[in-house]
């Protein structure tokens, strides 16, 4: 039997690269939908790659992109999550089954997460989705909520900085909170694909390991010995903070208030983002890793000549 074909909206991104590059490895035809004028001509050719331009905005343009599409998958920045209702759609028009929205963070079934101006944007594409589901039963739709993008992250410093030897610790720093690499983010949307039935119509939660700050500073220290620069910080004070920020406008400011949302809603205990006892790793096939495997990855990020 044949693969289902996958349309993929972002795949330049930070996380439609390492989504594109798992669905390709697995196998799938995928058509990435590019927005006109973009730079999908960077990809690299790959036999089951198109690409095809569109016009987000115009479901009109959409529709004919979908045409012999199965599954659409959206890997939208977080600035534009609002702006996913035209590909919506559009897959609803062009006879999809299967979306998977650019979701991809916090908890967004938590009630607090929910109050949040990211996690509001979230919970409103959900009630649309399944309000479509609802209209046309043939319909479907999967979020997956992935906590930290993990590798990400501490690459640039936000969880910690092994670089630097130096972090903020977000209310104290012992907050267990779920993190996914890149490529397990791409594995998990490969494994809703597959596990269409199981994953029908709701939240998946899936994470590469759940661990707090400080274990993965202890992991850098037993690695090189070295001290780090700590700084403490409330989530409480984050929050204030990314509200002004908000209010300021201006693209900076935005992207400073948007990443201390997301800073509260995985390091407050509040807003769930733990997802150990719930998650859905076993239903997609996606591996939990082992406490040496995340000590690696720290490991991994740390200057070659700090290295002992």
């Amino acid at each position: 039997m044949s693969l289902p074909r996958v349309a993929l909206a972002g795949a330049t991104g930070n996380l439609g690269q390492p989504i594109l590059s798992e669905l390709l490895a697995a196998g799938y035809p995928v058509t990435v939908l590019s927005r006109i004028g973009g730079n999908s001509s960077k990809l690299t050719p790959h036999a089951n790659l198109s690409i095809k331009a569109v016009d987000f905005t115009s479901v009109r343009s959409l529709i004919p992109a979908l045409d012999g599409i199965q599954v659409v998958v959206s890997s939208f920045a977080t600035s534009a999550l609002g702006s996913q209702t035209p590909l919506i759609d559009a897959a609803v028009t062009a006879g999809v089954k299967r979306i998977i929205p650019a979701d991809f963070g916090m908890d967004t079934q938590n009630p607090l997460a929910m109050l949040l101006p990211v996690g509001r944007v979230k919970a409103e594409n959900h009630a649309y989705l399944r309000a479509q589901t609802k209209a046309h039963p043939e319909f479907s739709w999967t979020a997956i909520a992935n906590g930290w993008f993990l590798d990400w992250a501490i690459d640039l410093g936000i969880i910690i900085d092994p670089k630097t030897h130096s972090a903020t610790l977000y209310d104290g720093g012992d907050v267990m909170f779920s993190g996914t690499t890149l490529a397990d983010i791409g594995k998990a949307v490969v494994g809703v694909i597959e596990n269409q039935a199981e994953t029908a119509n709701r939240v998946i939660y899936v994470h590469s390991a759940a661990v707090t700050q400080n274990q993965l500073i202890q992991y850098a220290k037993e690695k090189d010995g070295k001290e780090w620069t700590i700084v403490e910080k409330s989530t409480e004070d984050v929050l204030k903070e990314s509200y002004t920020q908000l209010e300021k406008g201006g693209e900076g400011n935005v992207q400073a208030g948007v990443l201390g949302i997301c800073i509260v809603a995985l390091f407050n205990k509040g807003y769930g983002g733990n997802f150990s006892g719930k998650l859905d790793n076993d239903k997609i096939g996606l591996k939990e890793w082992s406490e040496e495997e995340v000590r690696k990855l720290v490991e991994s990020f740390l200057r070659s000549d700090s290295v002992v």
